[in-house]
């Protein structure tokens, strides 16, 4: 039987719940098990294809023309896992679904209600992963715990061990220990406030990952295992890395959590191998040489806005044995200063795509020959010095894959956010219009964001 692993996160947002996802996948996968990867969103929007990459980062689009959370990105490139528009559902999706289901009067009458009805529609979402192929099923709840829209999500996995055996389940909690500089001392309490409200909705995690900026010590441990009511080998330090998010699965390996997971549930598996992943890291630990790369963009401030591009631009440099040094320039600055300042010394200039003319006069007047403003780029690529061997080469639309099977978008707004270049018809003012665009399946109206 499929067996499922839930990942939750307390105390604040953006503690690496996706990166300790595909971590624990790719785990998973070099002991041989067949491992599928899900994440749920609990904002209201359908997908995250009409949302501000201030809002939100990029949009990560998957082969079946799905656009999804960005956290998919980092499983497919720690993982060898096939994601579909099943890897990923919202509140919105989910609602549509009960509401569609309603009008059609397949609830025979009855009064329509967040339980069952809504967690029942979540429940199959996730359990939709699973099958005679499948050994691991891993689920990802976006958002922090004690977040209001999230609270459907929990009570639907508090449910699933009722339905599949809690024998088959395994609750995995992301939290922070923080570390306070003025008391010169670590903070267990915001962990246990964040299990306890785990505890309160019916859940109790099984181990706990623990981030955080140093060692937390035998004595903390302890205390966090007492306090969360979890045995000592279940916490999991998981300490800063400050050269790769590479690193995480290896860190992972050293805290013994691959062999945990497997006693919890049961699995059968074969032995750990990491020779590869080692071999990576040393590769990037110890390039042939370096390569400067201008991104020249229109949402630099936000480092998710292009995460796929800097990602790219690192297993580019990995396959050609060169450390990829990015230099970040938002596009309205080098409007107001010049290249010549800001473009100096680099070997490489990309632009990613973008919409509206905010800062897109820098390609008129630069001298690289771009015509318009963002509001009709495609992905631009400038190497008047980059050669690396000419083992590969950039391109519009890039899809680069590596031995390591990672994977990733080189502009990850496809689709929804295609380009408009030729194709001046829009309906709508303000930052979201309706523009009639070339994707990859002919001409279409889209929704674009154009700020």
């Amino acid at each position: 039987m499929t067996k499922h692993i839930f990942v939750t996160g307390g105390v604040v947002s953006s503690l690496g719940k996706g990166l300790t996802s595909a971590s624990i996948g790719c785990l998973l996968e070099k002991r041989g098990l067949r491992v599928r990867m899900q994440k749920l969103d609990p904002y209201i929007n359908v997908d995250p294809g009409t949302m501000s990459p201030y809002q939100h980062g990029e949009v990560y689009v998957l082969d079946d023309g799905a656009e999804t959370d960005l956290d998919l990105g980092h499983y497919e490139r720690f993982t060898n896992s096939p994601l579909s528009r099943k890897s990923n559902y919202t509140t919105g999706q989910i609602y549509l679904k009960v509401i569609e289901k309603e009008r059609r009067g397949e609830y025979l009458g009855k009064t329509v209600q967040v339980i069952p009805h809504v967690t029942d529609e979540i429940k199959a979402a996730v359990r939709g992963l699973a099958g005679p192929d499948v050994d691991v099923v891993i689920t990802e709840l976006g958002g922090t715990v004690g977040d209001i829209e999230g609270q459907p999500f929990l009570e639907a996995i508090r449910q699933i061990p009722l339905d599949i055996g809690k024998e088959n389940c395994l609750f995995i909690h992301l939290t922070l220990v923080p570390y306070l500089k003025a008391a010169k001392e670590m903070k267990t309490k915001p962990t246990q406030h964040s299990v306890g409200l785990l505890r309160q909705i019916g859940i109790q995690p099984d181990v706990l990952v623990v981030r955080t900026e140093r060692p937390i010590g035998a004595d903390n441990v302890e205390k966090i295992a007492l306090f969360c009511n979890v045995e000592k080998k279940a916490v999991i330090e998981e300490v800063d890395k400050q050269f790769s998010i590479y690193e995480v699965p290896l860190g992972l390996v050293d805290h013994h959590l691959d062999q945990l997971i497997i006693e919890k549930l049961g699995l059968k598996a074969g032995p750990l191998d990491m020779s590869d992943w080692r071999g990576l890291m040393h590769r990037m630990r110890h390039p042939d040489h370096e390569v400067t790369i201008a991104v020249v963009g229109k949402y630099i401030e936000h480092r998710d806005a292009y995460k796929s591009i800097y990602e790219s631009l690192d297993h580019a440099g990995v396959a050609n044995s060169s450390r990829m040094i990015v230099k970040r320039i938002e596009a309205e600055e080098l409007e107001q200063q010049g290249p010549e300042m800001l473009l100096k010394g680099v070997d490489g200039i990309l632009v990613p795509g973008g919409f509206g003319m905010r800062g897109g006069g820098f390609g008129m007047h630069s001298g690289f020959g771009m015509r318009g403003g963002f509001g009709g780029f495609r992905s631009h690529v400038f190497a008047p010095r980059f050669a690396v061997g000419n083992r590969f080469a950039f391109r519009d639309r890039f899809a680069f894959r590596d031995r390591f099977a990672f994977r990733h978008r080189f502009f990850p707004f496809r689709h929804r956010f295609a380009f408009a270049a030729g194709a001046p018809f829009f309906v709508g003012s303000g930052c979201l219009q309706l523009r009639h665009v070339w994707t990859d399946w002919g001409w279409a109206w889209r929704r674009v964001w154009v700020c």
